[in-house]
């Protein structure tokens, strides 16, 4: 009996430490890059537990990995969108200068500054958009999480599209419910509806309407912004809020952001047509997106039934 259980010890310790060995290899094999890992073979005992455990490290090794494969191609792509959105302007800046150094005509020379200023403030306005992305991108964005009265953040969001709004004969029109209120930040929640009214000026013609307005109810508190521009093209809905989108069309909303509005206000005579035509970064709409997300907020976009794109940001209540 003896030399049985000897040899039934023996034998098992045999099959366990094969079971071990091809499991160490099969490890190796991933380590070293190996992708056709089955770890199905060990059904019973001890051996089988670990080898599950060990299957559910590999499969998540696996989705970081390829996590990871993603998001490093996504940042290439991000800084070669970052690097052409830079190096447009700056390209012609650097085409600019001489221009006005040979130019003799004072108002030439007024207007092409007037223009370089207009680039300049182009380029700040995109790496200060960008750097804000970063933060949330990197949750290092800090966001104040108290109530919020929406109508002030409303006409605190409008107040510097006046005179855009003057220039471009678009009328605006507030529909608030003063009482409404959302726990949240103010001043990123102002911002984030500056952008969406004023990609909504930008796709409105000339006598048009954009309206805005605020609602709640025992669910959400909601900041509505509608135009009365072309809409939405059904192809870019989708993509409406991806970073650095462009439309299909010249009109399209991708191709939105300008900062023809702030740029306004540097300069008396600025000519209108110089101040109508939009050179949109495609970013404004995504930063909007991520400042209301940051504060636990919703963006959605769509078409209204009527004509004209309506944007819905949505402030949860935390108590229903």
């Amino acid at each position: 009996m003896g030399l049985v259980s000897l040899g039934l010890f023996c034998g098992i310790s045999l099959y366990r430490h094969r079971q071990i060995m091809r499991l160490a290899a099969e490890i190796d094999e991933v380590l070293h890059g190996g992708r056709r890992v089955d770890f199905s073979t060990c059904r019973e005992g001890d051996v089988a537990i670990l080898t599950s455990e060990l299957a559910k490290m590999v499969a998540r090794l696996g989705r970081t990995r390829d996590q990871l494969s993603h998001e490093r191609n996504a940042l290439a792509d991000a800084l070669a969108d970052v690097s052409h959105q830079i190096r447009t302007p700056l390209t012609a800046i650097g085409l600019m200068l001489p221009l006005i150094e040979r130019t003799d005509d004072g108002r030439e020379r007024r207007r092409s500054v007037r223009e370089l200023e207009g680039m300049l403030d182009q380029v700040s306005w995109l790496v200060t958009t960008l750097l804000k992305i970063a933060k949330v991108d990197a949750g290092a964005m800090h966001v104040e999480r108290r109530e919020v009265r929406a109508g002030e953040v409303v006409r605190r969001a409008v107040a510097p599209l006046a005179t855009a709004m003057d220039l471009r004969d678009v009328n605006l029109v507030l529909d608030l419910d003063e009482a409404a209120t959302f726990v949240g930040d103010a001043p990123w929640s102002a911002e984030a509806l500056e952008n969406i009214v004023k990609n909504c000026m930008e796709h409105t013609p000339a006598g048009g309407t954009v309206t805005v307005t605020v609602r709640e109810d025992a669910l959400a508190t909601t900041l509505a912004v509608s135009d009365t521009g072309p809409g939405i093209a059904a192809e870019d809905l989708p993509h409406i809020f991806e970073r650095f989108y462009r439309g299909r069309d010249e009109g399209a909303r991708g191709a939105e952001d300008s900062r023809s509005a702030n740029g306004l206000q540097g300069g008396e005579g600025a000519d209108a047509e110089d101040v109508r035509q939009p050179a949109g970064f495609g970013i404004g709409l995504s930063l909007a997106q991520a400042l209301v997300s940051a504060q636990g907020g919703t963006l959605r976009a769509a078409n209204n039934p009527d004509g004209g794109a309506r944007f819905e940001i949505a402030f949860p209540k935390l108590v229903v």
